[in-house]
């Protein structure tokens, strides 16, 4: 029947043949194993998620938050938005305005 032998290459060689006992036994021990050192790993897009949502946080750590000018800006108007006073006189001129249609 046919023998392993060590050989390189891409699947480690298989070749019917003659070979040594300590060949034969180093052969048996590595068959099925994998190291993880010597495979390319690439990063996907779940990994990148599972790092970044179980990353260990210093909640005693001041967050701080830096805006852009034109950020800055729409965040006043949503704040100024949201915090309108709203009266029964302006819900009542919104909703009997006059409308006017184009032709």
């Amino acid at each position: 029947m046919g023998e392993y032998n060590k050989e390189t290459g891409v699947f480690g060689g298989v070749s019917y043949g003659e070979t040594n006992q300590n060949t034969q036994l180093e052969l048996r021990e590595n068959v099925g194993t994998i190291r993880n050192e010597t495979l390319p790993t690439k990063v996907g897009f779940w990994q990148k998620f599972k790092t970044f949502w179980l990353q260990d946080i210093d909640w005693n750590k001041e967050i701080k938050v830096v805006l852009t000018p034109k950020q800055q800006k729409v965040e006043n108007e949503i704040n100024e938005f949201l915090h309108q006073e709203i009266t029964w006189e302006k819900v009542h001129d919104f909703l009997f305005q006059e409308v006017k249609f184009r032709k």
